[in-house]
């Protein structure tokens, strides 16, 4: 009898699945898994969450299926002009100024705020100067004997900086060449070089 009586009560004990579900926040596992025998309500939740869990796959299957195709989209806007306005343009040289145009005297002036000497007047750092270099360095930084003439930064600017006719190599504008005398060269604040197209040249 006592044998008996631990079997009917261990049969009634839920199943740890059965309490899983209905201590879940999953919609549905609870109405599924309930207790007791299988009832036309438990079908029915059955089988709309588990139509639910497949629309979910396919969803997921297709959007990632779309995403590794990698879509783009690319819109064009074309717009007809009977007469094109040369572009305002700006031509800038990282280097500054042109070493092969730098005097002695303007290596005395400036020679330590280009980094090419030091405050005692000698070359700044001549191993890393290429052989070239530090030779025209050696010559032009020999200041024996020499007197210092007046400095001017403007005429250094425009002495030393980029020439237009040396950086532009090929211009062609609506099937119409454009030369060096079509651009003109600014100094803004005096610290770089930069040649614009002239607005006065459009018509060439």
């Amino acid at each position: 009898m006592k044998g008996d009586s631990e079997e009917s009560i261990e049969s009634l004990r839920p199943s740890n699945l059965q309490a899983f579900a209905n201590s879940s926040t999953l919609h549905g596992m609870s109405h599924i898994f309930a207790y007791g025998h299988m009832t036309f309500r438990r079908f029915l939740w059955s089988l709309s969450f588990l139509g639910s869990l497949a629309l979910l796959l396919l969803v997921c299957m297709d959007r990632i299926s779309y995403y590794l195709e990698y879509p783009h989209v690319t819109k064009l806007d074309e717009v007809a002009a009977p007469n094109l306005t040369f572009p305002a343009i700006t031509l800038c040289n990282l280097n500054e100024f042109r070493f092969s145009k730098i005097t002695r005297n303007d290596l005395y002036h400036v020679g330590e705020l280009l980094a090419l000497l030091n405050e005692n007047y000698q070359i700044a750092n001549p191993h890393l100067a290429e052989p070239e270099v530090l030779a025209t360095l050696k010559e032009k930084g020999n200041f024996v004997n020499f007197k210092p003439k007046q400095f001017n930064m403007t005429d250094f600017f425009n002495r030393t900086g980029h020439d237009i006719n040396e950086m532009l190599l090929q211009c062609t504008f609506r099937g119409t060449g454009c030369f060096a005398h079509n651009f003109t060269t600014l100094v803004p604040c005096g610290v770089v070089i930069l040649p614009t197209f002239s607005r006065a040249a459009h018509s060439a």
